[in-house]
């Protein structure tokens, strides 16, 4: 039989001196069955990776990215058809060059663009709204009385006359700063879109919807048609400039950018093929730990598809993740089969071995992943409940492909003989102290009272610097413009421009105010609405705030020969229906057929999270003083009242969220270890690591928002796994009569360069994230980079340190 090996392991050189039938029923079901179950994985890979083929789409939602069940979001939901235009909506800006925009040719262009729009699949053509659109009209006060029209003038034929006309009318119309720059160098084109498309009654494709701006608009006005000057993201030399924001255009960005991370997902891969290889110098081996990584990522791909689910630019983080955690979790089977196999044992042999030591940590760990990741969908935000699900799937199917397929295919494959010779001879260097082993050494001493009490005092402050550093945390967005692309993007400029030249930005705060039908027109109603309206307007960062109120006044003003004594509300109903009648031919959206919703809309000048705080409190606090049965202040529509709800929600998830995630590992932990003082070991470095990265993101100026709320979670998942490899071996061998400072030694030894191999491998992969286009998928990477490595030191130097008080048993070195 030979000699023992850890664990109280036989090295066993023959098959046949081995007893098939020991070992649990799923080890015995597994390896005694292994031809069967490599042909069930193989037939499962073949089905999944079809529906990845033939099913997958990238399928971003406006819908999706919004809180379902805030208050906020129920009064918009209940009243989307009475609020047109304040949902989800594009706004093109045509610019000129050269001179102003009354001129013929700029025009006839203004012209072509409005009809491209109006006729593209989507749009909310009722409520498209331009220079050329028929429904933006002008009014004035005649002696004759009131007299009015389009502001386009149905006379126009592009001679200096008739854009004179066009000129008056605009300034009749009061368009500056709305549908017209104020340096008369641009002009705007509102264009609403539909939640389905209308002739489809699918939703709408927004990458497809961004295309076509880009194709139709930008490539062929801006740029002429010059496919690769449009393609290098600068702006066009010619007369025409083509600017567009909204959350259509902010996908189809995204997802362009997404053709680039795939780039790095490839690097990724590259980089812990060469790293894992340097390790083992065994290409067979490092090929499998990597295919059974990329195995897990297409059966959860496959199943993602086959559940009807899409993938959009906010989770396609989880396939990387579950690649790195496949990657974690098939270096141990690699690195304790090529132990075994390095000792004289058998290739099938050290694959049972191995499974047996490391299948029930692995599997705690899996499951501490996969509830980690479940417990994002109490988030109420559908975007991550989909993030949670296919990482949950994900994290499953790593059960098959890496606990249970990576053994068993290393048991037919084995390593080659010089990795194995590597292998025993760096457990030699080990016990000689040689080569790596110093590092080794230098970590044994944390297992002593000196160096362990250094190491917790240097983590507690670090800890609580991080503590008070991320009390600072901001939620939502902490710039203006869209930052989940580059200051420097081209949607960012486009938007620095159209709030620099435009009193009407694209961040609009809607307050709905509900009546019974023809209340709306109550003196009261309308003069709480325009209080409400005047104290919005006090805040710095409001631009202008518009409702049914500014129409009245001005047209009540008109009948009484432009007087402004009379630009008030009258008491008069009489006066405020003629006045309400007038308006609704000019501006229909200020108020609804029946006279039940009125909108007081607020233009902001920025949707960062102080400002959407703060104007949402100044509404807040004016509904409950003022909201009555039969005059109800609803918060909150359009997009910064849909993001300030978004807001409200990420805020409260957030601890929400950690609290759980930490009640799953530290449960699972206790199941595990059987012991309060080795899950306190185990969880205060991941603890410490979840202060420091939001301390970093404080740092960095990354606020929490739907894109990086998931992400400290996904750490502390992975994290874990570190934990539960090496304490799990340690406390096997303390178990077995080691000295804590042996045991510690041996665990470094068998699981614990494993560890830092990982740590370093994913921390190189995601580290390449820092150049995406695509600000947020940076920002993961470097807080994921981070997360790795210092969950890594954690594991390595807090856990010996962590030992020494918790879980020292003083018992006499057996060497």
């Amino acid at each position: 039989m030979g000699t023992k090996n850890d664990f109280d392991m036989p090295v066993i050189g023959d098959p046949k001196d081995f007893d098939p039938n020991t070992g649990s029923l799923l080890e015995r079901m597994v390896f005694n069955h292994r031809p069967l179950f490599l042909l069930f994985i193989v037939v499962m890979t073949a089905l999944l990776g079809y529906m990845v083929a033939t099913r997958l789409e990238m399928r971003p939602s406006f819908e999706k990215m919004i809180p379902q069940s805030h208050p906020y979001i129920k009064n918009f939901l209940e009243n989307r058809d009475q609020l047109r235009g304040l949902g989800n909506s594009v706004r093109v800006v045509v610019e000129t060059t050269e001179g102003d925009i009354y001129d013929k040719d700029y025009l006839q262009t203004l012209q072509e663009i409005n009809d491209e729009l109006f006729l593209t699949p989507g749009v909310d053509r009722a409520w498209q709204k331009s220079l050329w659109s028929p429904n933006v009209r002008w009014t004035q006060v005649t002696e004759k009385g009131f007299e009015g029209g389009p502001v386009m003038p149905d006379t126009y034929d592009g001679s200096p006359a008739s854009i004179e006309d066009l000129k008056l009318n605009v300034a009749r119309a009061g368009l500056g700063g709305q549908l017209v720059a104020g340096n008369l160098k641009s002009s705007m084109i509102i264009v609403p879109l539909l939640d389905k498309d209308s002739a489809t009654g699918q939703g709408i494709n927004y990458y497809e919807f961004a295309h076509v701006l880009e194709d139709k608009l930008r490539q062929k006005y801006e740029f002429g048609g010059d496919t690769e000057a449009h393609a290098s993201g600068e702006e066009g030399t010619g007369k025409i400039k083509i600017r567009v924001i909204g959350f259509a255009k902010l996908i189809g960005d995204l997802i362009d950018g997404l053709i680039e991370v795939m780039m790095f997902f490839a690097i990724a891969v590259v980089f812990a093929f060469i790293i894992i290889y340097l390790y083992t110098r065994c290409l067979r081996s490092t090929a499998l730990v990597v295919s059974c990584s990329l195995l897990a990522v297409v059966w959860q791909l496959g199943i993602v598809a086959w559940m009807g689910y899409a993938i959009d630019p906010y989770s396609i983080l989880v396939p990387f993740l579950v690649f790195a955690i496949g990657v974690s979790h098939a270096s141990q089977k690699m690195n304790g089969i090529m132990q075994d196999i390095g000792k004289g044992t058998h290739k099938l042999i050290a694959a049972r071995y191995t499974f047996r030591r490391l299948f029930l940590a692995g599997v705690t760990a899996l499951l501490s992943d996969a509830v980690g990741f479940a417990v994002l969908m109490l988030i109420d935000i559908p975007v991550i409940k989909e993030l949670a699900i296919t990482a949950s799937i994900g994290v499953f199917v790593l059960i098959f492909t890496t606990l249970l397929m990576m053994p068993v295919a290393l048991s037919y494959v084995g390593v080659s003989a010089k990795a194995a010779e590597r292998a025993l001879q760096a457990d030699k260097n080990v016990e000689n102290h040689q080569g790596i082993a110093k590092l080794w050494d230098l970590l044994d001493h944390f297992t002593e009272r000196r160096w362990a009490t250094i190491a917790v005092i240097v983590a507690v402050l670090i800890g609580v610097g991080g503590f008070f550093v991320s009390k600072q945390l901001k939620i939502g967005d902490l710039d203006p413009g869209a930052p989940e692309l580059r200051a420097d993007s081209r949607y960012n400029r486009d938007n620095a421009y159209i709030t620099e030249n435009y009193a009407l930005s694209s961040d609009m705060f809607a307050v709905i105010v509900k009546t019974p039908p023809e209340g709306c027109l109550n003196y009261k109603t309308l003069v709480l609405a325009d209080r409400l309206a005047w104290q919005l307007q006090q805040h710095p960062q409001v631009q202008m705030s518009v409702s049914l109120v500014n129409a009245i006044k001005q047209i009540t003003a008109g009948s009484y020969e432009g007087n402004p004594k009379f630009f008030t509300i009258q008491r008069n109903q009489d006066v405020l229906n003629y006045s309400a009648t007038t308006a609704s031919n000019n501006t229909p959206e200020l108020f609804n057929t029946n006279c039940t919703i009125m909108p007081v809309v607020t233009f902001l000048k920025d949707h960062k999270a102080d400002t959407l705080s703060e104007v949402s409190a100044i509404a807040e606090e004016f509904s409950e003083l003022n909201s009555t049965p039969d005059r109800q202040f609803l918060l909150a529509a359009g997009t910064a009242g849909i993001e300030a709800a978004t807001n409200e929600v990420v805020a409260h998830s957030n601890r929400m969220m950690l609290f759980y995630v930490y009640g799953a590992v530290i449960l699972f932990c206790l199941i595990t270890f059987r012991s309060w003082r080795a899950t306190a070991v185990a969880i205060l470095p991941l603890i410490m690591t979840s202060m420091l990265c939001e301390a970093l993101m404080v740092w960095m100026g990354i606020g929490v928002k739907v894109a990086t709320l998931p992400v400290i979670a996904l750490g502390v998942g992975i994290g874990v796994d570190y934990a539960l490899y090496l304490l799990s071996v340690q406390l096997q061998f303390q178990r077995e009569g080691y000295s804590l400072g042996v045991a510690y030694k041996k665990a470094v030894a068998s699981t614990g360069k494993v560890v830092a191999l990982v740590g370093v491998t994913l921390a190189t992969g995601v580290i390449t994230w820092a150049w995406s286009p695509i600000k947020f998928q940076a920002d993961m990477g470097i807080l994921l980079t981070f997360m790795f490595l210092w969950n890594m030191l954690g594991a390595l130097i807090l856990i010996p340190a962590l030992s020494y008080f918790f879980l020292n048993p003083k018992k006499a070195e057996t060497a």
